[in-house]
C-alpha cells in the first residue's frame, strides 16, 4: 500500500474522523474559554485569527496559540513572532482555499488546472486582504498598504498554497463535495501548508521583510500596530520592513 492510499484510508476512517471532530471541538472550547477568561484584551482580529487556526488545525493551532498568542507568555522571540505571523496569514488563506475548492468543484465542476488556479487566487486574495485591512485601519495610505502587503506576504502565501493545494489535489483526486475525502483532504492539506509556511515567516522576520505581529502582552496597553519600524524609520535603508505581520 502506498502513502497516498494509506492517507486516504485514514482520512475516510469513521473512527479517526469521530476522534478528530471531538479533539477539534475540545480545542475550540479551550480557546474560547481562555480568550474570554484570561485574554479578553487581545485585539479582535487576533481572536479571529486564532479561532480559524484552531478550527483548521485543531490541537496544533491551540498549541501555537498557547505558545505565542497569549498575554501570559513570559517573553517574546523570533519563534513566537513567526507563529503569530503565519497564523495571521493562515486564517485568511485557509478561508480562501476552502471557498476556492468548493466553488471550483461544486459550482463550476472545474478540472485540476481550474481548481488550482481559482483556489490559489481566492487564497491569495483573502490572505492579502487580512494584511491590507488592518494597515488601512492603522492609517496607512491605500497605495502603501497594497505594496506592503504584496511585499511582505507573497512569499509566505505562495509557499503555503503550493503545499496545501498540491496535497489536496493529490489526495482528493476526483472526490466531489458529497465525498468525505473531499473535506478531510482539504483540512489535512491546510495544516501541511501552515507547517511549510512557518519557516518562511521566520526568515522574512529575521531579515526584516516582515515586522512580526505585536507581542500579545502589550495588547492591553496599546491601540494596535507593530513594534518594528517602517522602512522610513529603520537605520537599515536597504531593508523594507512591512507594517504588518
Amino acid at each position: 500500500m502506498g502513502i497516498q492510499q494509506a492517507l486516504q484510508n485514514v482520512l475516510t476512517n469513521p473512527t479517526y474522523l469521530a476522534v478528530w471532530a471531538v479533539v477539534v471541538a475540545l480545542s475550540l472550547g479551550v480557546l474560547v474559554w481562555d480568550l474570554r477568561t484570561n485574554n479578553a484584551e487581545l485585539k479582535s482580529l487576533m481572536k479571529f485569527v486564532w479561532g480559524f487556526t484552531v478550527l483548521y488545525s485543531g490541537p496544533l493551532g491551540l498549541l501555537g496559540y498557547w505558545y505565542s498568542g497569549r498575554t501570559q507568555i513570559d517573553h517574546d522571540s523570533l519563534w513566537r513572532k513567526g507563529f503569530r505571523s503565519v497564523s495571521h496569514c493562515y486564517s485568511g488563506c485557509g478561508t480562501g482555499e476552502v471557498l476556492g475548492v468548493s466553488i471550483a468543484v461544486g459550482l463550476f465542476a472545474f478540472k485540476t488546472t481550474g481548481v488550482v488556479v481559482l483556489t490559489f487566487a481566492l487564497a491569495y486574495f483573502f490572505g492579502y486582504l487580512m494584511t491590507v485591512g488592518p494597515l488601512l485601519q492603522e492609517g496607512v495610505g491605500l497605495r502603501e498598504a497594497l505594496w506592503d502587503a504584496f511585499y511582505s506576504e507573497t512569499a509566505s502565501i505562495t509557499v503555503m498554497e503550493i503545499v496545501a493545494i498540491s496535497t489536496d489535489v493529490w489526495l482528493a483526486g476526483e472526490a466531489g463535495l458529497g465525498d468525505v475525502l473531499f473535506w478531510t483532504s482539504l483540512v489535512f492539506s491546510l495544516t501541511l501548508g501552515l507547517l511549510a509556511a512557518y519557516p518562511v515567516n521566520l526568515l522574512l522576520i529575521r531579515y526584516g521583510v516582515k515586522g512580526g505581529d505585536d507581542e500579545p502582552r502589550g495588547d492591553g496597553n496599546r491601540d494596535g500596530g507593530v513594534t518594528t519600524p517602517t522602512s522610513r524609520e529603520t537605520s537599515e535603508p536597504s531593508l523594507r520592513v512591512s507594517h504588518r505581520a
